[in-house]
């Protein structure tokens, strides 16, 4: 027998080869099953309205807890999907993963642009623990660049070119050091946040400086979400909130949901 050999028929070669293609498997599956606890159960929608859940190849990992510095425990995998709220629409044939009509208001139906997720109802913190966004009221510290346009005071203009309301302050985020909302003052006296984002700070000697928003009209101003504390955002709100403006884009107007063409 030549060297290394074992029997006539096996080595110290082939046995590492084996070894290795078992090592591999096993980290392949491993690996598929730890992928599992953000998204699965996948969730199909059945025609008689039902949903049928897939745990998919080699099952659901077993839960895991995450221990978080802020907001306590975390288990992973999770059922809050599962306590969403139903979306608001219709299928268009009453076929599975067709496109969904809203059935109430479409702004918060939570279909298309306008979906979001189920995130924690907690405010995102900093490493130091604080609030990580905040009004710059609130913000000891922090100011506006000089060279740049202070949009506090501005009137705010929709897509229709009307005022939906002024803008009363800044909110920051205190990690990155950047504008994350506009604090609105709305015609009808709601105080509702803006996402940056949605927004423009025009600089304009003719028409007066001014804040424009092309993803709602200035009257929607007055439907969005509104906030359970004045000072601070929670991750859900942050959601539903950019759901608002998200859904705007296609459903603010009728003809945005027309072909281009």
């Amino acid at each position: 027998m030549g060297t290394g050999a074992i029997t006539q028929y096996v080595d110290v070669a082939q046995l590492v080869l084996y070894l290795f293609w078992a090592f591999f498997a096993g980290l392949i599956y491993y690996l598929t099953v730890e992928s599992k606890r953000e998204g699965f159960p996948l969730e199909t929608d059945r025609a008689d309205g039902s949903i049928r859940f897939d745990n998919g190849i080699a099952g659901m990992p077993t839960p895991k807890v995450y221990k978080t510095e802020f907001h306590g425990d975390f288990v992973a995998p999770h059922g809050r999907d599962r306590q969403e709220l139903p979306v608001q629409g219709r299928s268009l044939s009453g076929l599975p993963s067709m496109p969904l009509e809203p059935t109430g208001n479409p702004m918060t139906s939570g279909i298309g642009p306008g979906a979001f997720t189920q995130r924690s109802n907690k405010p995102d913190m900093t490493a130091e623990g604080h609030a990580r966004i905040v009004p710059l009221r609130e913000a000891a510290g922090f100011s506006l660049a000089e060279q740049d346009l202070d949009p506090r005071g501005l009137p705010v203009l929709g897509a229709d070119g009307q005022t939906g309301g002024r803008v009363t302050d800044v909110w920051v985020d205190r990690s990155e050091h950047l504008i994350r909302y506009l604090e609105v003052q709305t015609n009808g006296g709601r105080s509702v946040l803006v996402p940056m984002n949605f927004a423009r700070v025009r600089r304009d000697r003719i028409k007066g400086n001014r804040v424009t928003i092309e993803a709602v009209l200035a009257g929607q101003l007055e439907g969005v979400p509104g906030l359970a504390s004045p000072s601070q955002i929670s991750r859900l709100e942050e959601e539903v909130v950019m759901g608002y403006f998200g859904a705007g884009t296609l459903f603010a107007t009728p003809d945005r949901r027309e072909p281009l063409l």
